[in-house]
């Protein structure tokens, strides 16, 4: 509480107490406020901001590519052929509006909603920010026959904007190099930066966008490279064109599934200010894909629209079926399950004024989006039903099947748990549990088969470790029902030693162990078990992941003395470093002894046995944890002091699910294809 002086006023806290951070100041103060964080997401955030500039010209109708580049030096080049940011004085700041934009916070075209009709950016605050955060970029302004270049460092200009030369074409060039002070690992993926601008593509229909890895190249030059040219493209690179849009998406996510029905369904369309577009189709799967965007923002959380959008979906096909007399009197309604069930759907708006729910833009708020798509969608998925009347039979057939299924494995499911119930639903007794009843300290090791279980039982932390190991490969839940599941007593064994529950039961409050670690061996057949039991988490307990709870346990491959010095390796890599370029002939010799040293005079130990001695080296390969003994397994996989684990996690959910669909589903074709075209990535076992 603050304190008062002699004459009853409050002493400690004065005007001269408040902090007034000027210009950019507050962004560097606290980045993870404007772009959720300095980890790799808060990285790729810059790029995305950039882009989004450039994308909402795009939308607008004043540009048709944009090129990314990753050049040398952890830089990143963003070109684009809209309107160029314009460079005259602005009549508020009497400064280049160029510099307004850059080094200002909430500057731009967007918020009076004169420059753009609608705007995506992650954050709402765009270059500035980006300009903020980097310890050099670089703008160049292609606009009504002059090029005009300003440059930065850490959000302060470094000059005035500059007239530099003629052009013949209109955009505009950024280039940023994000600042090491503030991000404390510069490492772009270009697997998901690929990922992204191949998204932004499928929902701007006629946008062509390129993204060129140029960070091997030695000195970039403009010769190296013209901005935005149709010649090839020497280095690895990626271009995507779409004229379906949001059709070709959902053709892309049904890749590797069977289709119900042959048509997409589509609709595009502008109501009461708001644009919804739609495309759906149904797969012969169990599992629903719904992927929402609002201003071309990814929103995982869903919000309005997609509320909107299932409550239309639901409506008509009820409708429909009852006019079709697929669904009798006596039958029940098809609830939001069975009407989602094999669906892939992308449901995307377009809004001026809009609102989210979070920082992140997660959630969709506008309350308008969800009558707009409820409205759009149920008329033209009405009529689209009337129109292909083979493709409305095919996709009422597969949600009825679903409410059938659904009532038959609610049954089943009912008695394995009422079962499980009368018998206490007591912890299975292969379960060695630790001692604490503290979540947050607990962990829980899943091991493969006795032999690990053993070992992993004697060399643990009675107190704070739990071992449960599991006997052989668990049920692919790919394509399988909770009913299925839960008769699997590996499976059912699992989800009682977590305490959550599963399905509708499931409780992430419940969970007993902070950490759920699976500790397979480093074979094939352990990779396979691995990948069994994240299909699992992945499908059916997704909490466990989103919130950090589930690990991979980091077993050494090698064992290796070199005299008295044991050094546990963790792969080949490490296992040749430590060896040597010679480690044959450091073998060789340490076996054979035929390696000449001359003796030094008056060592009591000749220099030839010193030399034997210390090239004495024995290699061990590790090929499963139930070769260790517990004393090894504690020093290199449990010990949390020296252990290695890495955290599972989802960076991208739509991604993530199309390998499961390939790795876990029936199709057999894909799943060979992607096995060829990634074997070189494979660690093999020989």
């Amino acid at each position: 509480m603050a304190k008062n002086d002699e004459k009853g006023k409050v002493t400690g806290y004065g005007a001269e107490d408040i902090v007034v951070l000027e210009g950019l100041e507050p962004v560097r103060k606290r980045p993870g406020m404007y772009i959720g964080s300095t980890g790799v997401e808060g990285l790729h955030h810059l790029i995305w901001e950039i882009f989004d500039n450039s994308r909402d010209e795009a939308m607008g109708g004043f540009a048709n590519r944009i090129e990314v580049a990753l050049l040398p030096g952890n830089r990143v080049r963003v070109v684009d052929n809209g309107r160029g940011i314009p460079v005259d004085v602005h009549s508020k700041t009497k400064v280049s509006a160029l510099e307004t934009i850059m080094t200002t916070l909430h500057a731009g075209g967007k918020f009076e909603g004169k420059g753009y009709k609608v705007s995506g950016g992650l954050h709402g605050v765009g270059a500035s920010v980006v300009n903020a955060l980097s310890i050099f970029t670089k703008v160049e302004v292609h606009r009504d026959g002059g090029i005009y270049v300003q440059e930065y460092s850490q959000g302060k200009k470094k000059a005035s904007v500059k007239k530099v030369g003629t052009t013949k074409f209109n955009g505009t060039i950024v280039t940023f190099e994000p600042d090491e002070e503030i991000f404390k690992e510069i490492k772009f993926n270009w697997g998901q930066i690929v990922g992204h601008m191949r998204q932004q593509a499928y929902l701007v229909k006629g946008l062509r966008i390129t993204v060129i890895d140029l960070r091997e190249v030695e000195k970039i030059t403009t010769e190296d490279r013209v901005y935005l040219s149709d010649e090839p493209i020497d280095h690895p690179s990626m271009t995507f064109y779409f004229e379906g849009g949001l059709r070709s998406l959902v053709a892309f996510y049904n890749e590797h599934q069977k289709p119900v029905h042959k048509n997409i369904f589509y609709v595009d369309k502008e109501i009461d200010n708001v644009s919804v577009e739609v495309a759906l189709q149904y797969v012969d799967d169990i599992a629903a894909r719904e992927l929402a965007f609002a201003n071309n923002t990814y929103n995982p959380e869903g919000g309005m629209h997609v509320t909107g959008f299932r409550t239309a979906l639901t409506r008509r096909l009820n409708d429909y079926a009852r006019k079709s007399n697929a669904l009798k009197e006596s039958d029940e309604n098809l609830t939001a399950d069975d009407v989602r069930e094999g669906l892939t759907v992308v449901v995307s708006v377009k809004l001026p004024e809009i609102q989210f729910e979070g920082q992140t833009k997660g959630k969709l708020g506008s309350v308008e989006a969800r009558g707009a798509t409820e409205k759009v969608f149920g008329e033209a998925f009405s009529e689209f039903l009337e129109e292909h009347p083979d493709d409305a039979r095919a996709i009422v057939a597969k949600v009825i099947l679903a409410l059938r299924a659904r009532k038959a494995a609610k049954a089943a499911k009912d008695s394995v748990l009422r079962k499980g119930a009368l018998e206490g639903f007591t912890l299975p007794g292969k379960l060695s549990d630790c001692q604490t009843n503290k979540m947050e300290e607990a962990e829980v090791f899943i091991v493969e088969g006795d032999s690990a279980g053993g070992s992993s039982k004697q060399g643990r932390d009675r107190r704070t470790q739990a071992i449960l190991p599991l006997r052989g490969k668990i049920l692919n839940v790919e394509r399988a029902r909770l009913d299925k599941m839960l008769a699997s007593i590996e499976i059912r064994a699992l989800i009682i030693a977590l305490g959550t529950g599963i399905g509708e039961t499931f409780d992430i409050g419940k969970l007993r162990y902070g950490k759920v670690i699976i500790a397979t061996d480093a074979d094939v057949d352990g990779a396979h078990i691995r990948t069994l039991i994240l299909t699992l988490f992945y499908r059916y307990l997704k909490t466990l992941i989103t919130e950090g709870h589930v690990f991979i346990a980091q077993p050494p491959l090698y064992k290796i003395k070199r005299g008295k010095d044991v050094t546990y390796v963790y792969d080949e890599e490490e296992k040749v470093k430590l060896l040597g370029k010679d480690a044959d002939a450091l073998l060789l010799a340490a076996s054979t002894g035929e390696e000449e040293i001359p003796e030094e005079e008056g060592e009591g130990e000749t220099a030839k046995t010193k030399a034997k001695r210390e090239a004495k080296v024995s290699v061990q390969r590790y090929k499963g944890l139930g070769e260790m003994n517990p004393e090894e397994l504690w020093e290199t996989t449990m010990n949390p002091a020296s252990r290695v684990l890495k955290q599972v996690t989802i960076d991208d959910a739509q991604e993530a699910d199309r390998v499961f669909d390939v790795l876990m589903g029936t199709d057999v074709p894909s799943r060979k294809s992607f096995i060829q075209s990634n074997a070189k990535l494979a660690n093999l076992d020989i």
